[in-house]
């Protein structure tokens, strides 16, 4: 799931790119981690690959974005087909649950943290790799930073998952069936605001340079 200020066309250009590219890495991390803990559900189901075709989700990839772009929304928002995994496989289903919800967002601070030093390395020379090496950083670091807020479905509900005591996990798995409409309400009332872009700021400035 991704969620970002509207930007202008340019930005699209070279962001949207950055925008597919993060989000097929962060779904792969969440099959591979399954599949390294012995769950073949992800390989099976073909989404070990980075072909955008395996995780495009026809609304919420395309029609959804689509259409906050068409009506001028205030915040862009999306996402791609979850990846299947199956926990019965695991030999500790509780603590495997935390590790395949927490492999998406940490990839996205990986690719961050790479693409931020790249950054400071390329943009004096080269404007255009540099920018998108910009929004590619930008874009991870607000991926992850968003997905590790424990709301379900959101990853850090998986790994909320993982530290609950296991009398609490019944009732907190149950705000899934109402999850979406929770993020919605709070990402239009601006409060997730409040919480991402803080923690982003701090983790682009020390991923690329402060600058």
């Amino acid at each position: 799931m991704y969620h970002a200020r509207i930007m202008n066309a340019e930005t699209i250009f070279l962001a949207l790119p950055a925008l597919v590219f993060s989000i097929i890495l962060h779904e792969v991390a969440h099959g591979y981690a399954a599949y390294r803990l012995g769950d073949p559900t992800a390989k099976y189901s073909n989404r070990l690959t980075l072909n955008p075709l395996a995780h495009v989700d026809l609304f919420g990839s395309i029609l959804l974005p689509l259409f906050l772009i068409i009506v001028h929304s205030p915040v862009l928002f999306g996402y791609a087909k979850p990846v299947p995994f199956n926990p019965g496989y695991f030999r500790n289903p509780k603590k495997g649950i935390m590790i395949v919800g927490a492999a998406g967002p940490l990839t996205n601070f990986a690719l961050a943290l790479i693409s931020g030093l790249l950054f400071q390395a390329v943009a004096p020379f080269a404007e255009v790799v540099g920018r998108f090496l910009g929004y590619f950083c930008v874009t991870n670091v607000i991926l992850g930073t968003f997905n590790l807020i424990p709301i379900p479905p959101l990853d850090g509900s998986r790994v909320m998952y993982g530290l609950l005591p296991d009398r609490w996990l019944q009732s907190y798995m149950q705000l899934e069936r109402y999850g979406f409409i929770i993020v919605v309400v709070l990402l239009w009332g601006g409060a997730l605001d409040r919480i991402i872009y803080p923690v982003a700021g701090l983790l682009l400035n020390l991923f690329m340079g402060g600058r």
